[in-house]
């Protein structure tokens, strides 16, 4: 680049917040591992498939 190449005047847009939720929702299933808890739904306690959490990881509920 030289001193006459224009400027891009764009720049990408961070989403703060869209990345301190997904900072809390590994915080969360970290807690949930450390705790025992990350297999199973937060509100039936019943297990999570394994499918389920291998396609999202960071899922707390079965939406089935």
């Amino acid at each position: 680049m030289s001193a006459n190449d224009p400027i891009n005047e764009q720049s990408p847009t961070i989403d703060l917040d869209a990345i301190e939720k997904d900072l809390a929702d590994v915080e969360t299933a970290l807690n949930r591992l450390d705790a025992g808890t990350y297999w199973t739904d937060e509100v039936t306690g019943q297990p999570l498939p394994d499918s389920l959490l291998e396609g999202s990881p960071l899922a707390r509920r079965n939406p089935t």
